[in-house]
């Protein structure tokens, strides 16, 4: 199983999910979903609901997202959810249980109160309307307090507010217009309404940044004490804003671990824990979900939301640029109920993917791979399995005592520890994948 090891610079890619989209192809044939899902554990999954709206592109943003759209179209899309919500709930049958979710886009508070009232009606319809855990991004022009109190109202526990810089220079420099009072008017709001978990993005590595100005942010944050707060390294991807500005200072790297040294070494002074790279809690502020990313599957609703399940990953087509975005929107909102049916886009997980995706997401917490776990699942011991990728990372220093959990010095090249690990069928595709 193992492959050769090439570990890149420290800003390889953020490995959120694996493998990335890009990997993902058109199914021919398309699969039924009641014959993917056929036989998966139902008891413990996850909700995912994309709304792939916003008021405005950041200029670092490639997710699946538009800006602005016509009200006609807002309400098409919820007419598809509630479709695509309808075809879900018949193929996992009443014995669906929840352990958590999550809205996202895009911004979902980009709807009105109104709007999101829908959603969660029809969000409901698949779950029972049985309380879970349930996260939903929000941004500081659309945290308003007619719409918090819709997300309040149907129990939503966390918010999570990209702030980004609390500094307006580096927020404009990230193509992100947007003014510290306003921040601070959609913060207040936030903890107004009770949120049990704030989390608030900032991001380093912004034209401009210094170190003095990325502990101004950090300090603006802590003022809130947010019970989560992550930390996102700045990446210039095709396609976006920021990549029409040219190439980057070649010590941008270097640049970017000393910003991130810095906020890791302050929020820990701070009293947060580190989760992962990008994450930092306050201890005992745990959400205290059930869910196991690396076993449980997951239930994605719109046309920017992926599905899990053992041996499948799907969705639809992915795109960055604004008139491809466009294009798979309009085509989602007019699918039928049979298209609901069936996966499009996607990717088959063999064995080998199966025990790298846990590896990896094991591995890029700090609490590390538990070997029991891993042996329990798949039979062996990840060590054999992985000979040279954990032999790879012993060697650069990065492996703590007993060689299954990351150094913090392991976790700081996190993007690049975890691209380094994906399947050589997996980069083969990423490779291949043509940006649009």
């Amino acid at each position: 199983m193992t492959t050769a090891v090439a570990i890149g610079g420290p800003y390889e890619s953020y490995v959120y999910a694996y493998p990335h989209k890009t990997a993902y192809r058109r199914l021919d044939p398309r699969p039924a979903l009641a014959e993917a899902w056929a036989g998966e554990r139902r008891d413990s999954l996850f909700l995912y609901l994309h709304i792939p709206f916003c008021e405005m592109r950041c200029g670092f943003c490639n997710l699946f997202t538009r800006t602005g759209a016509p009200e006609e179209l807002v309400g098409a899309y919820l007419d598809a959810l509630e479709s695509q919500a309808a075809v879900a709930g018949d193929v996992l049958g009443p014995g669906a249980r929840y352990a958590s979710g999550a809205i996202g886009g895009g911004t979902p508070t980009y709807l009105t109160a109104a709007e999101l009232t829908r959603l969660f009606d029809l969000a409901e319809r698949i779950t029972g309307g049985s309380p879970m855990p349930l996260s939903v991004e929000t941004s500081p022009a659309t945290a308003t307090p007619d719409r918090l109190a819709v997300l309040a109202e149907r129990g939503t526990t966390r918010v999570s507010i990209g702030v980004q810089s609390f500094v307006d220079a580096e927020a404009r420099a990230a193509v992100r217009p947007q003014r510290r009072e306003e921040v601070e008017r959609a913060l207040g709001a936030i903890r107004a309404a009770g949120f049990p978990v704030l989390n608030i993005d900032l991001i380093y590595g912004i034209d401009g940044q210094t170190e003095r100005t990325w502990r101004h942010s950090l300090d603006a944050a802590l003022a809130w004490r947010p019970e989560e707060i992550y930390l996102y390294p700045l990446y210039v991807r095709p396609l976006t804003g920021l990549a029409r500005r040219g190439a980057r200072d070649p010590e941008w790297d270097s640049a970017r671990l000393t910003l991130y040294r810095a906020g890791r070494d302050h929020l820990l002074a701070a009293g947060y824990e580190q989760v992962s790279m990008r994450m930092f809690r306050l201890p005992g502020t745990d959400g205290g979900t059930a869910y196991d990313c690396q076993r449980d599957g997951m239930v994605g609703l719109g046309c920017g939301a992926r599905s899990y399940t053992t041996a499948l990953h799907y969705s639809y087509d992915y795109a960055v640029g604004a008139s491809h975005v466009r294009a798979i929107i309009d085509r989602y909102v007019r699918l039928s109920p049979a298209d609901f049916a069936v996966a499009h886009h996607g990717y088959r997980l063999d064995e080998e993917d199966r025990r790298r995706r846990h590896l990896i997401q094991s591995l890029l917490q700090a609490q590390g791979l538990d070997a029991a776990a891993y042996q329990a699942r798949f039979g062996a011991d990840p060590r054999d399995d992985f000979a040279a990728e954990f032999a790879a990372l012993a060697e650069r220093g990065w492996l703590a005592d007993g060689g299954l959990a990351l150094t913090p010095e392991g976790l700081a090249h996190s993007d690049a520890v975890g691209p380094a690990l994906f399947s050589a069928r997996a980069r083969a595709l990423m490779a291949e994948y043509d940006a649009r």
